[in-house]
């Protein structure tokens, strides 16, 4: 009887049907699982720094605008003539009256709690009303209406008063009451010179100093 004979080519091999080990799936797994925290962790790190530098830029934009809004009110600064002084700084809170299109505005800045505030009253025509609306704006303030927050991160301020050639402390030039007056003109400062301290994480950790110029009308 005849026998079938197979062809050594056609025989199948052990060697290709053997499959992975466990220890082989194993050890593809670890590796794998390595790679991707590593590369989650890149991506973390890249989205991280994205957030901290558009939080950067994002506050140094409103500090140019908090800034803007300083020297506009300084420029319109104006003396009533009266007992109501043209600029007041008591140290937490500068205040000043500013021309408006309808009359006079009373404007307060004030540092509370780490943020720098800003308050402007409606525009009045009586030097009654604008002693009531300097009171009023201080205790808008004291409220803390989220609304009046100009800037936040701000641990500390300093405001220097230019008469003549020289700057000098608001503060030791004046009195709390009568405000920066030069005793020696009674007439307000021409510049003032405002350095803001910023606390760490405020996106801006460190001195800013900006001298501006003081209009009267």
């Amino acid at each position: 009887m005849p026998t079938t004979q197979f062809a050594p080519h056609l025989q199948p091999s052990i060697e290709h049907q053997r499959g992975f080990t466990l220890v082989e799936v194993l050890v593809a797994l670890v590796v794998m699982a390595v790679m991707a925290a590593m590369a989650w962790r890149g991506i973390d790190a890249l989205v991280r720094t994205r957030e901290i530098a558009q939080g950067h830029l994002t506050q140094a934009a409103r500090l140019q605008t908090v800034m803007a809004q300083w020297e506009a009110d300084l420029r319109a600064v104006q003396d009533s003539h009266s007992t109501v002084q043209p600029l007041v700084f008591d140290g937490a809170n500068l205040v000043l009256t500013r021309q408006a299109t309808a009359g006079l505005q009373v404007v307060v800045w004030s540092l509370r709690e780490g943020s720098l505030w800003r308050w402007e009253s409606a525009s009045v025509k009586t030097l009654q009303n604008l002693a009531t609306e300097r009171e009023q704006g201080l205790q808008q303030l004291s409220q803390r209406n989220p609304p009046l927050r100009a800037i936040v991160g701000v641990t500390g301020w300093q405001l220097h008063c230019f008469w003549g050639n020289a700057w000098s402390n608001c503060q030791s030039t004046g009195n709390s009451a009568n405000g920066p007056v030069n005793p020696n003109t009674t007439l307000p400062p021409s510049g003032l010179r405002v350095a803001l301290q910023f606390g760490e994480g405020s996106g801006l950790a460190g001195t800013m100093t900006r001298e501006l110029e003081v209009t009267v009308r």
